[in-house]
């Protein structure tokens, strides 16, 4: 089993750049799959980026492509997402998650594990 916590949310203008953390613990990191989803209020929870378990493959939702870059050190057991040129539609509580198996990458389902979350909100 892991364990995992998020940080880095916060309030940020549109247009400025945010740096989530999810730090992982308990089972050998490298051997999950990670992504970060997010959800804002009134909508499901949605897919935003994945990393497989060597970091040498990623995944992006088309509505963060080019702004949003994910990245994991497994020495240090955390993954990250890079967040740039904030929108008001960005805003969500941002969640990472561990999938254990090999599943389809985009769908809540396919994840072990989840975070408590960290809440981005990005004004105009």
């Amino acid at each position: 089993q892991v364990q995992l916590v998020e940080s880095g949310g916060g309030l940020v203008q549109a247009g400025g750049s945010l740096r989530l953390s999810c730090a992982a613990s308990g089972r050998t990191f490298s051997r999950y799959r990670m992504a970060w989803f997010r959800q804002a209020p009134g909508k499901e929870r949605e897919f935003v980026a994945a990393i497989s378990r060597s970091g040498g493959s990623t995944n992006y939702v088309d509505a963060v492509k080019g702004r949003f870059t994910i990245s994991r050190d497994n020495a240090k057991n955390t993954v990250y997402l890079q967040m740039n040129s904030l929108q008001p539609e960005d805003t969500a509580i941002y969640f990472c998650a561990a999938d254990e198996g090999y599943d389809s990458i985009g769908y809540v389902h396919s994840y072990d594990y989840w975070g408590q979350g960290t809440q981005v909100t990005v004004s105009s």
